[in-house]
């Protein structure tokens, strides 16, 4: 079973996410101030002020980044080369490799290649934490 723990404050995604667990039946669960990772999965989050993590984010992962295996990241192309800037950031700051970087909620073509993203490497990461690159994003 795949776990994905996912930050949302505009709704993006959130309907991002509602569109994944439909197609899959994986379990998602929205970060709040106490949220923990009580099994290891993914991340997804959205990019803020031009390029920032948000800090719900940040604060999730500052006490399970242990638990999360890659990272995904909602953006908007507006913002140039700050587009989806937060997947970019937590894979460096927290050494977890990018999966997919896509704009506001998403098409079908960006769930549907984020769900083979997961499925593809999904059991590498339950073997071994962090242990290879994905250069997908």
């Amino acid at each position: 079973m795949v776990h994905i723990y996912f930050d949302s404050k505009t709704g993006n995604v959130q309907r991002f996410m509602d569109k994944v667990t439909q197609i899959t039946g994986w379990k998602a669960y929205k970060i709040g101030p106490t949220t923990t990772a009580k099994v290891p999965g993914h991340l997804v989050t959205f990019t803020t002020r031009f390029g920032d993590v948000p800090d719900t984010t940040r604060e999730f992962m500052n006490r399970e980044a242990k638990q999360i295996f890659t990272v995904s990241s909602s953006g908007n192309t507006n913002w140039g080369r700050n587009f989806a800037l937060a997947a970019e950031k937590i894979a460096t700051d927290y050494s977890v490799p990018i999966a997919l970087k896509f704009e506001l909620s998403g098409t079908m073509n960006d769930i549907n290649q984020f769900i083979e993203i997961i499925k593809k490497n999904n059991y590498y990461y339950e073997c071994k934490h962090g242990s290879i690159k994905l250069d997908i994003a």
